[in-house]
């Protein structure tokens, strides 16, 4: 059976080769066999996600190998498998958006820096990082700074560069100016609560009421977060009412909590929604649009970075992701790390339940 995913690449080498740093014309010449997931139909990860051995063809003179290190279980890959998010691969194919391997080989033709040792994460989109090694062209990955932890490389990609971005790229926010957003506990909330911290900004965070509210709004606190509180307390809030109106709204859950952070914004303001776990429309107050002239945006890394592919500004937002990573600035987020061989119970743990998401789970090869 063939299975696809990026064009440009192909399932893998024995689980031999783990450690492979030697004899590159071994390499070459070697074809054989690895492991990946694959699904053949959309629907329930649990059911239609299986491992398999699949084959992979002599390595082309414009590829590298790349055996990978870890690979996230996103919800954008949940969703994928589901079959209800915007990009829907061919089928049969590997999931995975996002991670971080190691160069094994490069194609003589490879002219950029990649050299075997090197770290890599995807440049494109879906391209199967849920195996054990793959090949691709080198065009297709990008080189990372070598010290980064592993988790850090492999979940750098997708929610810190997502709230990176919409803290760059909509409202010119400064130091001392606020930034309100919903969903603060998910992991792109943490990475604007870190990012803003860095850059000086105050964050109002809004989360899901819950048993365990005091220990969320302690441990979003260390993260620099400067006011947390719940969708009940937003509006009568003495902490939210003492700080800057905010200019900036993120909005991953709309619905309800969309709109009441919506009307935090001052006249001018602009909300990006990037999300909407509530599976609720976003509705705007008539008096927010005529008397504040909110602007309503929306965000998709995924566009994003197909128009910016060799944009150097994409490798200047990872660089700068990485600076604040190596410096203590930006923690990955809370995780728990899974053997590949254990991947459904990644599976299960990664699906979305009653109070937002758990820790994300992680693939380690």
């Amino acid at each position: 059976m063939a299975v696809r995913g990026h064009p440009a690449l192909r399932l893998v080498l024995r689980q031999t080769l783990r450690g492979y740093g030697g004899d590159t014309q071994k390499i070459r010449q070697f074809s054989g066999v690895g492991t990946s997931l694959v699904y053949e139909e959309y629907g329930d990860p649990q059911k239609v996600v299986v491992q398999r051995e699949t084959n992979i063809p002599g390595l082309k003179e414009d590829q590298v190998l790349v055996r990978m290190l870890a690979a996230p279980v996103n919800p954008a890959d949940i969703n994928t498998i589901q079959g209800v998010y915007a990009v829907k691969p061919q089928l049969p194919s590997v999931p995975g958006n996002e991670g971080v391997g190691e160069v094994l080989e490069v194609g003589k033709n490879v002219e950029s820096e990649l050299q075997p040792g090197d770290r890599v994460i995807p440049r494109v989109n879906a391209l199967g990082t849920w195996q054990t090694h793959a090949l691709a062209a080198s065009s297709d990955v990008i080189k990372i700074p070598s010290g980064v932890d592993l988790v850090t490389a492999a979940t750098i990609a997708v929610n810190p560069s997502t709230a990176y971005r919409m803290l760059k790229d909509f409202v010119p926010v400064k130091r001392g100016d606020t930034v309100i957003q919903n969903g603060a506990n998910s992991a792109v909330g943490q990475a604007v609560i870190q990012i803003a911290a860095a850059l000086g900004m105050k964050t109002v965070n809004v989360v899901r009421d819950r048993t365990s509210i005091r220990e969320l709004k302690e441990h979003l606190t260390g993260l620099g977060a400067t006011v947390v509180v719940t969708e009940a307390e937003l509006r009568k809030s003495e902490e939210v009412k003492a700080l800057p109106p905010p200019r900036l709204a993120l909005n991953c859950v709309s619905g309800r909590s969309g709109t009441e952070i919506l009307r935090q914004l001052t006249p001018q303001g602009v909300m990006v929604t990037y999300g909407g776990m509530s599976r609720q429309p976003v509705t705007a107050p008539v008096g927010a649009l005529i008397f504040n002239d909110v602007t309503l945006r929306g965000f998709w890394m995924t566009r994003w970075n197909k128009e910016h592919f060799s944009h150097p500004e994409r490798l200047h937002m990872l660089d700068e992701l990485f600076q604040l990573a190596q410096g203590g600035q930006l923690r990955p987020p809370d995780h728990t790390l899974v053997p590949f061989s254990n991947f459904q119970e990644a599976l299960k743990n990664a699906m979305p339940s009653e109070g937002m998401l758990g820790k994300k789970q992680i693939l380690i090869f």
